[in-house]
């Protein structure tokens, strides 16, 4: 391999096994995943993303494709192939008047939001801030601000995308649309999206926002509660339950070793009219913790951040519900009840709103007949520990299967095979997603993803 060659093309920076920086730059998000590439292309830009995606296929290497490096599954990275990083590509061009931004592939969402927030504006982008906005947006992509403007996908105007053949094209409503439909929700499978542009809409820069908790002897109350109370709810709020264990070192003065069942909540509209919003959680009881009021909304984008630090260990599971039924919640409280003493938590996401009305059709992201959505976070702080919450992560998923649409969502998925991919899509959906593969990726070197092999390649999935 002409190492030396590809590392004087770039305009980056190629680093390897022998580098000082090489361990560094090896490391994703999730601590569960301890790979080895041969080679880093920390990219400067489109070309150098060209360069590297030749020499790869040249040298017959697996490519893995970074961003923010999220990746539950850990598919920013891999063993023995080329990594194309993202990450020095942070380009963000913001145009107030036509409420429309343009970031690079390698931006995070905290830096994308704290750009639009200058103009108080802002696109439907994850909870998380340090995740990168490239992963987010090709999987779906849902946050705070779902429920009022859409998916991310929904958010989307266009994308520059380097093809597994070396080509550098925009793809959008009005080019190569048959690519901007597959991108928006078909994940890396595609091509490379070294930029993307959002639609804007007047979000902040403040908001209404936090958490009230409970003590969880009161769960099965307020999950009741949550389910009568969410169909009724305005756009501008979303709200979320979060069951947290009890922390293992510092907590706030008085629930110190208490297990908690919890709402986080966002409103983004008129913050005036956000204490009014969530009235009716008020009147469901006294909280054990009231960490809510007015803040920036940057701020609430990273409310969640300290609690899945980089190098955390977790292991995910999801599923899809049509309604939060008794049997759903008992299952819930059951397995919580089994939650390892660490930060492993279930989160139930109330979707509906402007992300239930989306047109289906309009890409090939799928979320029909979704309601709720279960994350069930297996994190834990040690390695040690990490067996035994993948152990536990397994056990709810399998005890809240029955009561689940059989759908899932991509972005929460974990490397979890063929089948569980095609259950993110729709059949129609799924056959299109791999003629269009089949069309811009034959060879399938977009394969270290949730993967939608080619039309032509022969796999065993059920339907």
């Amino acid at each position: 391999m002409d190492v030396d060659g590809l590392r004087n093309e770039l305009r980056g920076e190629l680093i390897g096994p022998d580098d000082a920086a090489y361990d560094a730059a090896r490391r994703v998000w999730n601590g569960v995943i301890d790979r080895h590439p041969s080679l880093i292309a920390r990219c400067a830009d489109a070309s150098d993303v060209v360069a590297s995606l030749r020499f790869a296929q040249d040298n017959d290497l697996d490519v893995a494709v970074r961003g923010g490096g999220h990746s539950v599954a850990g598919f920013g990275t891999c063993d023995h192939g080329l990594v194309v990083d993202l990450g020095r590509m942070k380009g963000i061009r913001v145009d107030a008047d036509r409420r429309v931004a343009r970031a690079d592939g390698g931006v995070l969402w905290q830096e994308l939001d704290r750009q639009t927030q200058r103009v108080g504006l802002a696109t439907a982008g994850g909870v998380i801030s340090t995740t990168g906005i490239g992963g987010l947006t090709l999987g779906g992509g849902f946050g705070w601000l779902s429920r009022r403007f859409g998916a991310t996908v929904d958010n989307l105007l266009s994308a520059e995308v380097v093809t597994a053949d070396g080509r550098i094209v925009t793809a959008s409503a009005g080019e190569n649309e048959d690519l901007f439909w597959a991108l928006r929700g078909g994940g890396g499978n595609f091509g490379v999206a070294t930029s993307l542009e959002y639609r804007l809409h007047p979000v902040g820069p403040r908001v209404f926002g936090g958490f009230l908790a409970y003590p969880v002897e009161r769960a099965a109350e307020l999950l009741r509660f949550y389910r009568e109370w969410t169909p009724t709810v305005p756009d501008e709020l979303s709200a979320d339950v979060v069951f947290a264990p009890p922390p293992e070192e510092d907590a706030t003065d008085g629930v110190q070793g208490v297990p908690m069942v919890s709402v986080g909540f966002c409103y983004s509209g008129p913050v005036e009219d956000g204490e009014k919003a969530i009235a009716p959680l008020r009147e469901f009881g006294e909280p054990l913790l009231d960490e809510s009021g007015e803040l920036l909304y940057t701020t609430m984008q990273s409310t969640f951040d300290p609690h899945v630090p980089a190098g955390i260990y977790t292991h995910w599971k999801t599923a899809n519900l049509a309604e939060l039924s008794d049997g759903a919640i008992q299952a819930l409280l059951e397995q919580f009840a089994l939650a390892p003493a660490s930060g492993s938590t279930i989160v139930i996401e109330h979707l509906d709103g402007a992300y239930g009305r989306r047109d289906e059709a309009s890409t090939a992201f799928s979320h029909a007949g979704e309601t709720y959505r279960v994350i069930v976070e297996a994190n834990s702080f040690r390695a040690a520990d990490s067996d035994a919450s993948r152990d536990w992560a397994r056990g709810v998923s399998e005890a809240v299967a029955p009561f689940t649409t059989g759908s899932i969502y991509l972005n929460y998925l974990g490397a979890e095979g063929d089948e569980q991919v095609r259950r993110a899509y729709a059949s129609a959906k799924f056959e299109t997603l791999r003629q269009i593969k089949q069309a811009y990726d034959p060879e399938n070197v977009f394969r270290l993803n949730q993967n939608i092999p080619p039309a032509r390649q022969v796999v065993d999935v059920t339907a």
